[in-house]
């Protein structure tokens, strides 16, 4: 895949990403059953690319992988449940912006856990995204449902960011797709009993949503960008999928007329502009590059 094609399945990948609170405006079924439906979903689509390229659910696998991967799979599914409950209270720009703090959270945990050492500049950019959090917050009071639903997309980008954490060591040695499998089917195994018999009674439009959410904003947004990143820096990648957001609120308003307010949007700006100054910032630091 040369640049220009990598560029451009980032972008597919990130607008499928976006169209994820979409899907969870759609569905008329709790955060449980969406995401139960989506996961297995999921694990179909990528089992049959996964068998389609010769390979085995199994290849590379070592039994010390299986708390690593069960540990990530957890939290991927509290991250979507947490993400679909915010889409059903706030709406999808509210989950979305809320969502899109998972940087800054990434950085924290950094710091806390793994002891690393944050810049001035990094300090700044977590100073940004908090204060667009607290713009784009309805209000202070949580007997608004808004503010509600944010705080369980602040609690989706947490739980996010340490997803993220934990796959970087879910599988050194497992290709990108079959831990995408693993990781969709504990999803699955632990949503699927919470959802009976809400799961079994939905109708055929809604299955069909839920197929579209599980097999294109799932598992082929994933095949996209893990494609895209075998030519394109993590930090490229990184600046293309932080513009997430505003695929998901421009999608938001061509289809359900939902129109954040101008300071969620002053918000909105602020917190994307500061992800996509990090990325921006270093990725000249590993080309070598000053950046002020």
């Amino acid at each position: 895949m040369n640049r220009q094609r990598a560029l451009f399945a980032i972008h597919v990948a990130a607008v499928l990403f976006g169209l994820t609170g979409i899907f969870g405006e759609l569905i008329q079924a709790d955060a449980l059953v969406i995401t139960a439906g989506r996961a297995s979903f999921a694990v179909l689509a990528l089992l049959a690319f996964i068998r389609y390229q010769g390979g085995s659910l199994m290849q590379g696998f070592r039994l010390r992988n299986i708390g690593v991967l069960a540990a990530a799979g957890a939290m991927l599914a509290l991250h979507w449940v947490t993400f679909f409950i915010s889409v059903k209270i706030a709406g999808v720009a509210v989950a979305t912006l809320g969502f899109a703090s998972f940087p800054a959270f990434i950085t924290l945990c950094e710091c806390v856990f793994f002891k690393e050492k944050v810049r001035m500049a990094e300090w700044l950019i977590l100073g940004l995204v908090t204060l667009g959090l607290m713009l784009v917050t309805p209000s202070f009071d949580f007997r608004d449902e808004a503010t509600v639903g944010l705080a369980w997309a602040i609690l989706s980008g947490l739980s996010f960011a340490i997803f993220t954490l934990i796959n970087r060591r879910a599988a050194a040695h497992i290709p990108a797709q079959q831990v995408a499998c693993w990781e969709n089917l504990v999803v699955a195994l632990l949503t699927l009993p919470f959802s009976f018999p809400a799961i079994a009674q939905l109708d055929a439009i809604n299955w069909l949503w839920i197929a579209l959410l599980g097999v294109f904003c799932t598992a082929l947004s994933h095949y996209l960008l893990v494609s895209s990143l075998m030519t394109l820096k993590a930090r490229s990648a990184g600046i293309v999928i932080a513009l997430e957001p505003l695929y998901a609120i421009f999608f938001a308003a061509i289809l359900f007329a939902q129109y954040p307010s101008n300071r969620a949007l002053f918000g909105g700006s602020l917190m994307i502009g500061a992800i996509v100054w990090s990325g921006l910032r270093k990725t000249g630091t590993h080309a070598g590059k000053s950046v002020p």
